[in-house]
């Protein structure tokens, strides 16, 4: 047992997450990860929350954790419509953002003293002058791949250099360091000034330079180059450092929910299974349902598919024949299995009967199928997704049909998909680098790694930070 003195010595973190599950994720298991380094944590919660999943997720967190310590931040009302967004996620970092200086009596009562606070990248720009006004350290954490954060860094200088009436005119991309990024790649909402989240992205790109430090769930082995690129311009730009201490791992407090699907797992061959799965924010339209449907079938292959229907973190209650038709559930019976419930993402991925993983490319589920050396096909449907899937591509974890577009662009028939998991599955090259990628993910994460050097060495600051208080 530590004594008080032991105590005192600790570095204190607070953390304040944004909002949806690809936010709220990685800073709880970024949390975790403190608490096991003998960190005190303090978890700044907004309220109030937007979604049930991410309440639950929470709430399942700080029970698996007593010693974290949560401080409820009550947002300020304002009217949406005042916003350019019907998203409730932006509206949320909107509320955010006008409700940022009453965190001032917040941080600054905090006891013990706290040594640095952590900000998703969606906030920074309005949290980062009340840290300022409090002599405290803000550090980033980025929930993205490093050629998003490189992306996200640049975007002012190019808004300045390629704006025309509001929005953005470029056929290509040119970032230092980087090969061109297409027009095509570019997230949707980013082109149009006007769109709360280009807003907002353009403000948070602003600030970046006024952190202490951006960390970010990804290692070198696998984005080594574009780390390299970032952190060489940084006396240039003045960009603050860029960590990579990833990949975050899954805790014990997100398994949840029927163990069904493991059970059927455990029933089938070794590495026959593509799981699907397309994230907690992301619905394929019916029509565009069927045709996966129909794919899976004609791939041939065994597959577990977890079925979005609704959109926004939301639990499906629309029955799964109401979704597919009797006719298609009763085919499956034999080939594969669709569940409309959360799963246990990473018990899957890190199951054996697990070969192949379609995805949408949140960058979340690409880590973790890093991690578990599982190939990819990704299917980018919005945002970052494109961008993220390039890095998959580019280290030959896996496939992307450029062809196919954003997920709403055009319908992609079933024989295509098909074909594309097909290939996936018969790849042993895809299947030697997923094998290689997850031996490396976690030399970074062990002992002496390059992410746990990082990561170490960071609380080491803290540290020193909190002595010095």
């Amino acid at each position: 047992m530590s004594t008080s003195g032991d105590f005192d010595s600790r570095p204190h973190v607070a953390l304040l997450p944004s909002a949806g599950m690809g936010h709220v994720t990685p800073f709880l298991r970024l949390a975790a990860s403190l608490v096991h380094s003998n960190c005190h944590v303090t978890l700044i919660t907004a309220y109030p929350i937007v979604s049930l999943a991410e309440s639950e997720n929470i709430s399942l967190f700080l029970s698996a954790f007593p010693q974290v310590t949560e401080k409820q931040f009550h947002l300020l009302p304002f009217d949406p419509a005042s916003a350019n967004s019907t998203d409730p996620f932006f509206l949320q970092w909107e509320a955010i953002r006008r409700s940022a200086h009453l965190l001032a009596p917040i941080l600054s009562l905090t006891s013990p003293p706290l040594s640095a606070l952590i900000t998703d990248v969606s906030l920074i720009s309005s949290v980062l002058p009340v840290t300022i006004n409090l002599g405290l350290p803000n550090y980033i954490l980025f929930t993205s791949s490093a050629r998003m954060c490189y992306l996200l860094a640049s975007f002012p200088a190019i808004v300045a250099s390629k704006t025309s009436s509001g929005s953005v005119q470029f056929d290509n991309l040119e970032i230092p360091g980087l090969p061109p990024i297409p027009l095509s790649s570019v997230p949707p909402a980013l082109l149009d000034l006007n769109n709360l989240f280009a807003t907002l992205f353009l403000q948070n790109g602003q600030s970046f330079i006024k952190s202490n430090g951006i960390l970010i769930n990804t290692f070198e082995a696998l984005e080594g180059e574009m780390l390299d690129a970032f952190n060489g311009r940084r006396e240039l730009d003045g960009l603050p450092p860029l960590y990579a201490i990833g990949p975050l791992l899954p805790s014990e407090f997100e398994s949840r929910g029927s163990n069904t699907y493991l059970r059927w797992l455990d029933e089938q061959p070794e590495g026959s299974v593509v799981y699907v799965s397309f994230g907690s924010r992301t619905a394929l339209s019916r029509e565009q349902t069927k045709e996966l449907g129909n794919g899976l079938l004609s791939s041939g292959c065994k597959f577990l598919w977890v079925l979005k229907d609704t959109k926004v973190d939301k639990e499906d209650e629309d029955r799964l024949e109401n979704v597919l038709g009797h006719e298609f559930t009763k085919k499956i019976e034999n080939q594969g299995l669709v569940v409309k419930n959360w799963v246990d993402q990473e018990k899957i991925l890190g199951h054996s009967a697990i070969g192949g993983f379609v995805t949408h490319g949140g960058w979340n589920s690409l880590v973790e199928a890093v991690w578990h050396g599982v190939r990819l096909l990704v299917w980018p449907q919005s945002g970052d997704q494109k961008i993220n899937a390039e890095v998959m591509a580019r280290s030959g974890l896996g496939t992307w049909p450029e062809n196919w577009g954003w997920g709403a662009e055009r319908l992609v028939n079933g024989d295509d998909i098909g074909e594309k998991i097909k290939n996936m599955m018969g790849n042993e090259l895809l299947e030697e680098q997923a094998a290689h990628f997850g031996e490396q993910a976690r030399k970074a994460t062990g002992v002496g790694g390059s992410s746990e050097r990082k990561l170490m060495d960071l609380i080491e600051e803290w540290k020193r930070k909190s002595q010095s208080i």
